[in-house]
């Protein structure tokens, strides 16, 4: 990391002709905490501006050789969100029109005061936080990211969104946590006729049971202690729009019951009230449990079950996509790069590539995204083994398990650098494994052997990333 780098949103670039122009806000800036670097022209200036992070451009209008407002426009072709304050002593209301056009933060005209020059730095330095802010938020409700991928599993989930889209029927989302359900919903809702509504989540795991109903239903005022006024729930902020029921298989039972009378009728009843109304909502449901076992063993309603998975859309896991992960670690590293004002973009040396693509990610894409948010912050660039946690950089030992041979010992030296908890999810894996092979893929004979019940067996295949088709290790 470059000196100073702990002090990024401080970085401030002065470029200007006038070497006393240069001296003084060096001098101003310096002992206001900021670190500044000072340049005569554009040209000299522009080799940094690929070389680090920048938080503030003070660039004068009238420059030798590339004036200023052609050195704006080549700023914002590849750093936006830059905050870019320009100078000049000699500015026409004509350029100064032009340079906000352009772009420009804010205009600054000489001579500068101490106290004007201090006020704009800052705010332009308060300005691009918010902003980056802004965008990390956004990334973190997916509202604006995409399904990247060119995998056949991938290929098959767009197919199936382009189908159902424009269609009003409800989807049923499963698989595994941090596969990218909720992309898969926003995809369907952006494709559908609904995309100028409103596109509302409800995460039902997050919500405490006694707080569900009034979540998605609304209440009136004092229905319920600490019930001061009257709420919209999450129905009737969705109408003319898509719900989307995150984790649907940890709601309540009641909750279920009443889920399933507004899907029946269309109508719902804020908690406390006595009149029902109607709404007009997609309902979009996704988990990372076995619903049909838990219809089973009496954890879901089966009717609302049938209700929701009018058509089934499985997400799938990372480990299945192939070459998707190098793809998707590409996007993150970019959009990561840009949201912490990495400059050059972070990108992967040969080496960890390949140990990233060979890492089975049992946390899917949530997994690989934090690491890609880790390395962008803390690695070299480009990313080495070295940067890697050992369990990606050593992870050529996990994709090749040793051999569970009856009246031999396990290899430990095969698993490599391991943590315990890791070491006994790999031998897990492979004993199931093994024993699903004795009994073809018999799973209630299996969880006999294994003296553990069927559902949890069906847990457990799903945690450790077991599938019919899973290589058994030789």
């Amino acid at each position: 990391m470059a000196e100073g780098a702990d002090r990024i949103g401080q970085r401030v670039v002065v470029v200007d002709d006038e070497r006393n122009i240069r001296r003084t806000l060096q001098m101003v800036l310096d002992g206001e905490g900021y670190l500044v670097e000072t340049f005569e022209s554009a040209e000299a200036f522009m080799p940094r501006l690929a070389a680090g992070p920048i938080d503030v451009v003070l660039l004068d209008v009238r420059l030798p050789g590339m004036d200023g407002l052609q050195t704006l426009e080549k700023i914002r072709e590849e750093h936006g969100h830059l905050p870019v304050v320009m100078i000049s002593g000699h500015a026409t209301i004509e350029e100064a029109v032009r340079a906000m056009n352009a772009g420009a933060t804010d205009f600054m005209e000489k001579p500068l005061s101490r106290e004007r020059v201090l006020v704009t730095v800052k705010n332009a330095v308060e300005k691009k936080a918010l902003s980056a802010k802004i965008r990390a938020l956004e990334a973190a409700e997916g509202g604006d990211e995409e399904m990247l991928g060119d995998s056949e599993p991938i290929r098959r989930v767009k197919e199936q969104i382009a189908k159902v889209a424009g269609t009003g029927v409800r989807v049923l989302i499963t698989g595994e946590s941090g596969t990218g359900k909720e992309l898969i919903a926003r995809a369907i809702h952006r494709a559908s006729k609904r995309a100028n509504g409103p596109f509302v989540k409800v995460n039902c795991a997050a919500i405490p049971s006694e707080l569900i109903e009034s979540e998605l239903f609304g209440h009136e005022r004092g229905a319920f202690s600490g019930a001061v006024q009257k709420k919209r729930g999450r129905f009737e902020l969705a109408d003319g729009g898509t719900l989307f029921l995150d984790e649907i298989g940890d709601m309540s039972m009641d909750a279920q019951a009443k889920v399933l009378r507004a899907l029946q009728t269309g109508e719902v009843i804020r908690v406390g009230g006595e009149k029902s109304f109607m709404v007009d909502v997609r309902v979009l449901a996704a988990t990372n449990k076995d619903l049909e076992d838990e219809v089973k063993v009496g954890a879901f309603r089966e009717d609302l079950y049938f209700r929701l998975s009018v058509v089934p859309i499985v997400s799938p896991p990372l480990r299945d996509r192939g070459k998707d992960v190098l793809l998707l670690m590409g996007a993150y590293l970019d959009q990561f790069s840009r949201e912490h004002a990495v400059h050059p973009r972070v990108t992967l040396s040969p080496e960890a590539s390949e140990a990233i693509a060979r890492y089975a990610f049992p946390g899917n894409v949530r997994e690989l995204r934090n690491l890609a948010e880790r390395l962008v912050i803390l690695a070299e660039n480009p990313v080495t083994l070295a940067d890697l946690p050992p369990m990606i950089s050593g992870a050529g030992a996990a994709t090749t398990p040793p051999t569970l041979t009856p009246g031999k010992s396990i290899d430990l030296q095969s698993y490599g650098n391991r943590t315990l908890r890791e070491l006994r999810e790999l031998v897990e894996r492979d004993y199931i494994l093994h024993k699903l092979e004795d009994t073809s893929w018999n799973v209630t004979r299996t969880a006999e052997i294994l003296g553990i019940e069927r559902t949890n067996l069906h847990k457990k295949l799903k945690q450790l990333g077991i599938r019919k088709g899973s290589i058994i290790p030789e």
